[in-house]
């Protein structure tokens, strides 16, 4: 459906008055507009004359949500909104004016992207944080992670009962049983409450920090982000080929600063004597225990411990 006024535009004037004349009637006479000028009898004949064009959008938009194609094909002159028509009385007189009005689809994007935005992944699949949550379809899938979900459960409810804790959770089991996907569900749940969330995949971070030596400020300011953020999570913790320079003045400056502030997250395969022994050797200095047990002391005390149990979901899906 044209504007009025490109309608106005292209036709000669005689026949441009005519197609004016039955355009105005047909908004005039249009059920929607007859309902809506019911509420406001005090309005004139001029009243109307000087808003036909908002009226006019208001019809059009109004059918076009109707027919909603969906937020993405939106017809609308503004995607996601729909015009609204309000009478207001200035020095006496009534003037209608119209507003943008966002529809409910709109109002669900912008919550789900709000949501999205207090978010950071580094490296973790984004499709992951984005995919629809179903713990039920996880339990399904297989009946083992069941108390892992439940526990999950238990301190999500909490969180939003009582606010941010300072105690985070340890994922641990073997590959593929749906840790990293406990703790995105996790993140997306607590973020719809306001906090906001980091997850960091862990082989992959270890190895693009080589290349932040060069771009100081970036190093310093994804440090900083890890440190402040509500909630922190570490994925796949240990399987990264570890360095001094890691575990020492990044893992170690950033679980020290957050530990009796806020929670931090992890997922390994390792249970924490194996992670000890991970974070006890590296490739440059060697076996160096002390500096293990220190790093292991600032995860131990300050997580609960949920072990998921489970088939390797990767395995199936590739077979």
């Amino acid at each position: 459906m044209e504007s009025m006024s490109e309608v106005l535009r292209t036709l000669p004037f005689a026949a441009l008055r005519k197609q004016a004349e039955e355009r105005y009637r047909a908004v005039l006479q249009d059920p929607l507009i007859q309902k809506w000028r019911a509420k406001y009898p005090e309005l004139t004949d001029e009243d109307i004359n000087l808003s036909i064009n908002k009226m006019y959008q208001y019809v059009k938009e109004y059918r076009a949500c109707r027919e909603c194609p969906g937020l993405d094909k939106c017809p609308n002159e503004l995607a996601g909104h729909a015009t609204r028509l309000v009478v207001d009385e200035i020095h006496g007189r009534q003037q209608i004016y119209d507003q943008k009005v966002p529809c409910p689809r709109y109002m669900v994007w912008e919550s789900e992207e709000a949501v999205k935005r207090r978010i950071t992944s580094f490296y973790v699949d984004q499709s992951t944080l984005k995919r629809g949550y179903d713990l039920k379809e996880i339990v399904r899938a297989d009946s083992e992670r069941a108390e892992a979900v439940g526990f999950l459960v238990d301190y999500i409810d909490r969180t939003k009962e009582t606010g941010l804790p300072n105690r985070g959770l340890y994922l641990q089991g073997p590959l593929g049983t749906g840790k990293t996907f406990l703790m995105c569900y996790m993140l997306y749940e607590l973020a719809k409450q306001g906090l906001s969330g980091v997850i960091v995949y862990m082989p992959d971070f270890a190895e693009d920090l080589k290349a932040m030596f060069g771009e100081p400020q970036k190093l310093k300011d994804t440090i900083e982000l890890m440190k402040e953020t509500d909630l922190l999570v570490f994925d796949d913790i240990g399987a990264e080929n570890m360095n001094p320079w890691l575990r020492d003045h990044v893992l170690g400056t950033i679980l020290n600063y957050r530990m009796n502030r806020k929670p931090t997250f992890f997922t390994s395969n390792y249970e924490f004597s194996g992670l000890e022994k991970h974070f006890s050797f590296t490739s440059k200095d060697g076996e160096e225990e002390f500096k293990g047990q220190r790093i292991m002391d600032r995860i131990r005390h300050y997580v609960d411990i949920i072990e998921v149990h489970g088939t390797n979901k990767r395995v199936l899906e590739r077979d």
